[in-house]
């Protein structure tokens, strides 16, 4: 019995993703991106199911890498947290946005596909579905700052999911831009500078 041929595996994906990246998941063509990789279009179908099972194929890793990411970066209750500890992990930390800026940048392509190239997709939500992921995960740390009296201010989920859209908008946008490194870390700066969180949330303004 044959083995398959896996050499031409990285060329069907790196075909795709550029094919994807330049015009979006539902202008592509199965057809170039045979061509491109140098293949037919039965070989790409003994692989893939059609066109998403292709461009899912090109992201999953990027997926997987941003579950982890979020995994460790939320890894900590908010329970275990000191009164201090609570309120700083609102504070809007230049050398904790890099992180992630730096992470996004190192999965670049895979993370513009997600955010600019999806439609058509299962992740054609991606950016609602990835801020309705995070506002789960950030309103835990609001309500304990209530429970513990460290803030009177009420702000239901929808709202904060309004707020965290709007600073997720601020991470997105560099990318479907094309910034540079260096353009980056100079909005990076601002960003951090344009969101106060201890103020909105009203942390120390208790009398």
């Amino acid at each position: 019995m044959a083995k398959p041929d896996h050499s031409i595996d990285p060329r069907i994906m790196e075909s795709a993703k550029k094919e994807f990246l330049a015009g979006g998941f539902e202008r592509a063509s199965l057809k170039a991106i045979c061509e491109n990789a140098g293949i037919t279009t039965g070989a790409l179908y003994r692989r893939y199911k059609g066109k998403e099972d292709l461009f899912c194929a090109v992201v999953a890793d990027t997926v997987s890498a941003l579950s982890e990411f979020v995994a460790q970066r939320s890894a900590v209750s908010p329970t275990s947290l000191s009164d201090e500890a609570l309120i700083k992990a609102w504070d809007m930390d230049e050398e904790d946005m890099m992180q992630w800026f730096s992470f996004l940048y190192e999965h670049r392509d895979g993370f513009v596909l997600l955010i600019k190239c999806s439609e058509g997709t299962v992740y054609a939500n991606f950016q609602h579905d990835w801020v309705e992921k995070m506002t789960m995960k950030t309103y835990d740390f609001f309500l304990e700052a209530q429970n513990r009296g460290l803030t009177r201010v009420s702000i239901p989920m929808e709202e904060m999911h309004i707020l965290l859209s709007a600073f997720w908008t601020t991470i997105y946008e560099p990318f479907i831009h094309n910034y540079t490194w260096e353009q980056i870390e100079a909005h990076s700066k601002l960003v951090c500078g344009l969101f106060n969180w201890q103020r909105v949330l009203g942390f120390g303004a208790q009398e």
